[in-house]
């Protein structure tokens, strides 16, 4: 397993960039789930964490995160720096999530 240094930091401390990649992306797109939803109507109701939908970000958050990195192991890269997230809606009741970085080889 190759092991690579991923920060959200625009330097790593105690390491040169020698070289920068490019960028690197990892993306998934979930679609929310009938089953799902009516439990949020009802936890929507009493107010409190959808826990469900906690867990489908959180899941896809995972998926995005490990595609980006494994893009940057294609890339030969030893390290991902200024690592952000975001989201869109791709269509009504789904949505994308999205991590990307830049590739970088370090001296």
């Amino acid at each position: 397993m190759t092991k690579i240094v991923v920060t959200t930091g625009e330097e790593i401390p105690d390491k040169e960039i020698a070289k920068v990649l490019g960028v690197v992306r990892g993306s998934t797109v979930r679609a929310r789930n009938v089953g799902r939803d009516i439990g949020a109507g009802f936890k929507n109701l009493i107010g409190g964490e959808i826990k469900t939908y906690t867990d489908m970000t959180s899941n896809a958050r995972d998926e995005a995160f490990n595609r980006m990195v494994n893009s940057a192991i294609d890339e030969g890269a030893d390290a991902v720096i200024g690592v952000r997230f975001m989201t869109s809606m791709v269509m009504q009741g789904a949505s994308e999530m999205l991590a990307y970085g830049t590739a970088v080889k370090l001296k």
